[in-house]
Formats: structure tokens, sequence, C-alpha cells
């Protein structure tokens, strides 16, 4: 598998609902970031889905290249 497309080198922060839903985008294609869109069609990534526990802010990775995905742990500020 290729490597993801950087779409930002920052973490974007999303307040989340208890519960819900959410479709990370793990290509970097997406114009939505950082959810899902579908742009990964005729890659070989797949979204991540995350439901969140609890009602509160989450910093999302956008770098696509997080070892703790769909969350970010830093490591744009080595890319």
């Amino acid at each position: 598998m290729s490597d993801p497309s950087i779409a930002h080198k920052w973490p974007l922060k999303i307040t989340v609902e208890e519960g819900k839903k959410y479709f990370w985008c793990a290509c970097g294609l997406s114009k939505n970031q950082p959810f899902c869109d579908g742009s990964h069609k005729d890659t070989d990534f797949r979204p991540t889905k995350y439901i969140a526990d609890a009602s509160s802010d989450v910093w999302f990775c956008c770098c696509k290249h997080s070892d703790n995905k769909p969350f970010c742990d830093g490591t744009h500020k080595k890319l």
C-alpha cells in the first residue's frame, strides 16, 4: 500500500457527540477533512470508523501518519 496524502500538517479539533459514528479519512484526499467523502474510491485506503464514547472535543489527525489513528499523536511535527 502506498503512503496516504498529507491533507494538513496540523490536527483538527472536532466536537463529537456521544454514540455518533464518524468515518475518518485515511487516504488524505477527502475535501471534508478529517472525515471521509469517498475520495478513496480508486485507492487501497478505507476510512476508519470511530464511535464517540462521550461528547467532547477530539483532535483528529490530518497528516494521516499518526500511530494512534484517527487521533493526532504529533507525528505531523516530524513531516
